[in-house]
């Protein structure tokens, strides 16, 4: 697949000039292979210009006790093992730690005037014209709902691009989820970070995360909004509205999600 092509894929979307894109994609279907992330780039560039915005989830599960990635690490490790894995785990350090989420988003992380917000365990990064305000203010004990990037790509009325993967990889379902109950249930969550060259534990309480109903969310989702869809070879593209998708995620959860008890505090 050339840049070419993936650009035309993209028009057939109709992704607008000059708007802000949150990207999630698997780069397998994109051609030239040794450049699949930069080809990518290339693309969106051309086709959202010189005042458009490309922002990507740069997100660090290894430096996290509160990760599926640290579970799955540990759980077969005897006590004296999870000690020395503890102290052995890299602090997240904004400025050089990669992003966990695959190539193209450690190429936009990476590349000349990215903008990353400081998120220890939810960063996401951002290059383009909008891109400080977009990441700036991340709170530490919020992860994705109103102190994060997502709710000012919300107020931004971004778009989101999923290139080869599906709804499951759509991290704009999670600001949904600090907005549809008063008392969303809780999680307490822990990483390691860079303070000052020094290792120090993050410890706070914030929404639990789910995303194990995004996949449904997205099926039905088209069905109600308008979600464009294009193919570029095998790389399969779904383009739609940011805060479109944020509200019909609130609304399906009121229906769907069985209540939790807020009270009732999840531990790593």
């Amino acid at each position: 697949m050339s840049g070419q092509e993936l650009a035309a894929g993209l028009r057939r979307l109709e992704l607008p000039a000059g708007k802000t894109v949150l990207v999630h994609s698997s780069l397998r279907a994109i051609k030239p292979e040794h450049d699949r992330a930069g080809t990518l780039y290339r693309a969106l560039r051309e086709v959202l210009g010189p005042v458009g915005t490309v922002v990507v989830p740069t997100f660090t599960p290894s430096n996290s006790l509160s990760s599926t990635a640290y579970r799955v690490a540990t759980r077969l490790m005897p006590p004296s093992k999870v000690s020395d894995y503890h102290r052995n785990m890299p602090p997240f350090d904004p400025a050089t730690t990669a992003s966990g989420l695959g190539a193209f988003s450690e190429f936009v992380r990476t590349t000349e005037n990215a903008v990353r917000s400081r998120h220890p365990q939810t960063s996401f990064a951002a290059v383009g014209p909008d891109a400080h305000h977009l990441m700036k203010g991340h709170a530490l004990d919020c992860h994705l709902g109103e102190r994060s990037p997502l709710a000012r790509l919300y107020e931004h009325d971004a778009y989101v691009l999923l290139l080869g993967v599906g709804y499951d990889r759509c991290s704009s379902f999670h600001l949904a989820e600090y907005r549809y109950s008063a008392e969303p249930p809780l999680k307490a969550y822990q990483a390691v970070v860079l303070e000052k060259g020094h290792r120090s534990w993050h410890r706070f309480v914030d929404v639990r995360l789910d995303d194990s109903d995004f996949a449904l969310i997205g099926k039905e989702m088209e069905q109600k909004i308008s979600v464009s869809h294009a193919t570029v070879f095998e790389a399969d593209m779904r383009l739609f509205s940011l805060r479109n998708a944020v509200d019909f995620a609130g609304d399906w959860f009121r229906v769907n999600r069985k209540s939790m008890d807020p009270s009732v505090l999840v531990t790593p």
